[in-house]
C-alpha cells in the first residue's frame, strides 16, 4: 500500500480565508486545487460546486460520480472525497463555515447529507449561476464597509437555492409521514453519536420513544433495521480510516469506540464480507 498519513487529511477554511467564506470560479490548477483535490481529504466547512460544462470524475466516500452536464453538488464537512479526473471544466465553488451558515440551512444540509450530484435544467442552472456570480462579485469587494454581512447574506441565499434543488428531488418535509420524520431524527442522532452509541435502545431513549417503535419507523421508511443503519455508519467510518490513513486496525477499533478489538474485527467481516486488512489491501491506492 502507498504511503498514508496517520489520519485523514483535514483542510481548514480559516487557514486561507479568515472570514470563513470563499467563492470563486476556479480552473483546476488554482488555489493549489490539483494538489489538494487529487488526494483524499475532508473539509471543516461546507463545500458546493456548480458545474457548467466539462467532465469531472469525483469520488465521495467510495462512490464515484461522472459529471458532464450542468450540475450542482454538496460535500458535507465529514465526507472524504477527491477528484479523479477533470477535463475542460467550467465551474464555481462556494466554501462556507458553520459560523456563517443560516441555522435552518445547516439543519437541512444535515438532513439531505449524504447528497449526490444533481443535474440541472437550463432554468435552474441560470438562477444558481446568477446567485453565485453575485456572491463572487461581493467576495472580491473586500473594501466594502458592509463586506462580511453582504457576502454572508448572498452566500446563504445561494445555499438556500441549492438546498431547494435537493428538496425538490425528494419529499418535502411537510409531506413526510410520521415514520419518515422519526427516521430523519434517528439519522441525525446517528451521525452525531455513532461512536459512543451502538445500541438501538440508546437512540430510542434520545428520541423519547420505545425501541420497537423506532425499529418500526426505520424499517417502514428504509426497509432496513436500526441495527443495520448503525453498523453501516460505523463501517463507513472504518473504511474511511482503513483506506485513507495508516492507522492500525486496533487503533481504528479504539477510535470508533470498541474496546474489544476482536469484536470489532468480527463485525467488520460480518458487514463487509472480508477482514479489515483484506479491505485495506484490496483498496490500496
Amino acid at each position: 500500500m502507498s504511503d498514508k498519513s496517520k489520519s485523514i487529511p483535514l483542510k481548514y477554511l480559516a487557514k486561507k480565508f479568515d472570514k470563513g467564506i470563499a467563492v470563486g470560479k476556479l480552473p483546476f490548477d488554482d488555489l493549489q486545487l490539483s494538489e489538494e483535490a487529487e488526494h483524499s481529504h475532508r473539509h471543516d466547512f461546507h463545500f458546493f460546486i456548480l458545474q457548467k460544462n466539462g467532465t469531472l470524475d469525483f469520488e465521495i466516500d467510495f462512490e464515484k460520480y461522472n459529471i458532464k452536464k450542468p450540475s450542482v453538488f454538496y460535500v458535507a464537512p465529514n465526507q472524504v472525497h477527491r477528484v479523479l479526473r477533470a477535463e475542460k471544466i467550467n465551474y464555481y465553488v462556494l466554501a462556507i463555515s458553520n459560523e456563517n451558515l443560516n441555522t435552518e440551512y445547516m439543519k437541512l444540509l444535515q438532513e439531505i447529507s449524504p447528497a449526490k450530484p444533481l443535474t440541472l435544467n437550463t432554468k435552474d442552472f441560470s438562477l444558481l449561476s446568477k446567485a453565485v456570480l453575485l456572491c463572487n462579485e461581493l467576495f472580491e469587494k473586500k473594501n466594502n464597509i458592509l463586506y462580511l454581512p453582504l457576502l454572508k447574506d448572498s452566500c446563504n441565499t445561494l445555499v438556500g437555492l441549492i438546498i431547494s434543488q435537493y428538496l425538490e428531488n425528494t419529499k418535502q418535509t411537510d409531506t413526510l409521514s410520521r415514520f419518515e420524520i422519526t427516521t430523519k431524527a434517528f439519522t441525525l442522532a446517528l451521525e452525531k453519536d455513532f461512536v459512543k452509541n451502538k445500541r438501538p435502545s440508546q437512540y430510542a431513549q434520545q428520541l423519547n420513544i420505545s425501541v420497537p417503535y423506532l425499529n418500526e419507523c426505520v424499517k417502514k421508511a428504509t426497509g432496513l433495521s436500526v441495527t443495520f443503519h448503525v453498523q453501516q455508519r460505523i463501517i463507513l467510518e472504518a473504511k474511511r480510516l482503513l483506506y485513507h490513513s495508516s492507522k492500525s486496525v486496533k487503533e481504528i477499533s479504539a477510535e470508533l469506540g470498541y474496546e474489544d478489538y476482536a469484536y470489532f474485527s468480527r463485525l467488520f467481516t460480518k458487514v463487509t464480507g472480508m477482514t479489515a486488512l483484506a479491505f485495506r489491501n484490496k483498496n490500496h491506492d
